[in-house]
């Protein structure tokens, strides 16, 4: 681990720059230590795939008296138990009306479309984190043979829910924005909900797996998230 001053107030935390799920889990659970350690002067901690900012407040920062600190509630015993997390099912349409790339992606790897929608359908993936947009999950656990490179000239409008593969990852986008992902299906359900109390559904340490459904069942869902009463489908996994 590497600890680096970032800006006038911040600290940036690196850890070994690969994705991997062990990694997450000793940020989340650094994460939680500082936070119950309530510490004077942090202001906030985001955290990516394999680093932790902590951003202090300008007059309560020393670097290398934080750093010290730091170390030390990082080294620090754990006497919690192991935090249970929420695995989300979420429904996919593949159809071809939704999969604008699909056709390109199978052509290009030489597997059909099903083999595609099952390769996708079949990992249990890890959320490590959330953003570029708010309700953004980013996912560890694609397929490899479902690698695929970002598009040469990003679309200028991708649809709320379309679910994508870029490089290694896949994901979906919460809302409509531009993207350079390859589209591959649609999600009828509400990734980021400004009226809710936690807008978005998931967390970071929590776990996902897409499901396939037909036209009609989007259809169904898709009028049951309108009327404000669709459940998003999810199990508890302790340990």
């Amino acid at each position: 681990m590497k600890y680096k001053q970032y800006g006038a107030n911040s600290i940036l935390v690196e850890w070994p720059q690969i994705i991997d799920k062990s990694i997450l889990n000793d940020i989340l659970t650094f994460k939680s230590k500082l936070e119950k350690a309530n510490i004077l002067g942090i202001e906030s901690l985001n955290h990516a795939y394999a680093s932790l900012i902590i951003i202090f407040n300008e007059g309560c920062f020393n670097f290398s008296s934080e750093v010290h600190l730091l170390k030390e509630i990082y080294q620090s015993s754990d006497i919690s138990k192991k935090i249970s997390h929420t695995l989300w099912k979420i429904p996919v349409c593949y159809h071809e009306s939704f999969g604008i790339d699909l056709k390109v992606l199978s052509k290009g790897k030489q597997i059909t479309v099903d083999e595609i929608i099952k390769k996708h359908t079949k990992p249990i993936y890890t959320i490590f984190f959330i953003g570029f947009l708010p309700g953004f999950l980013y996912l560890g656990g694609l397929d490899k043979a479902l690698y695929a490179p970002r598009r040469k000239t990003p679309r200028l409008k991708i649809e709320k829910g379309a679910v994508a593969i870029g490089g290694e990852q896949t994901g979906v986008y919460p809302n409509e924005s531009p993207g350079g992902w390859n589209i591959i299906g649609n999600s009828p359900i509400h990734f980021f909900d400004v009226l809710k109390t936690e807008p978005c559904f998931a967390k970071a340490g929590d776990s996902l797996r897409f499901y396939s459904i037909t036209l009609e069942e989007f259809s169904d869902i898709k009028t049951l998230v309108n009327a404000g009463v669709y459940q998003i489908e999810s199990e508890v996994i302790h340990g």
